[in-house]
C-alpha cells in the first residue's frame, strides 16, 4: 500500500470549485506539507480527486485548516459521475493548528474519483493541506 492520492502516483485534481495561482488545488496532492489550496469565502466549496486508475482504498486522512463540515463521495465511473456518498464528518475547531483527520470509509471501498465536498467552516475561508489516500491501484 501506498498513497495513491499523490500526484506523483499519476493523481490529479479534476475539479475545483475556486483557484487562486498562489494557491492551487493541485496543491492538495504534491506532497509538500507547506503548501495548500485556499478556498474563496462561499460555501460549499468542493474538490475532486481522480486516481491513475481503480483504487482500493484503505484509509483517508485530510490535513486542513478551518474545515467544520465535510462530505466524501465515490465514483467507479470513468469520467467523473454518479457519485455515492462515503461519509460526512465535522471536524473539531483547533484554534490555529493545522487539522489532520482521519475519515472513515466502508471497508472495501474502490474509486476512480473521490469528491470532497465542504459544505462550512470555522472561518470564511478553507485550507486544505494535502489529502492522503492509502491503497492500491488495481490496475495501471
Amino acid at each position: 500500500m501506498f498513497d495513491v492520492a499523490l500526484s506523483s502516483a499519476g493523481s490529479y485534481i479534476s475539479l475545483a470549485t475556486s483557484f487562486d495561482g498562489a494557491f492551487s488545488p493541485d496543491h492538495i496532492i504534491d506532497g509538500k506539507p507547506d503548501s495548500f489550496w485556499l478556498t474563496t469565502g462561499l460555501f460549499p466549496q468542493e474538490f475532486i480527486l481522480s486516481f491513475a486508475s481503480l483504487a482500493n482504498i484503505s484509509t483517508v486522512r485530510i490535513h486542513s485548516y478551518n474545515l467544520k463540515n465535510l462530505h466524501v463521495m465515490s465514483s467507479t465511473e470513468n469520467k467523473p459521475t454518479n457519485f455515492t456518498k462515503l461519509t460526512s464528518k465535522e471536524l473539531e475547531s483547533t484554534d490555529e493548528s493545522l487539522q489532520s483527520e482521519l475519515i472513515d470509509i466502508p471497508s472495501g471501498t474502490s474509486a476512480v474519483h473521490l469528491r470532497f465536498i465542504i459544505e462550512s467552516g470555522y472561518d470564511h475561508f478553507v485550507a486544505v493541506y494535502r489529502v492522503s489516500v492509502d491503497g492500491s491501484l488495481a490496475h495501471q
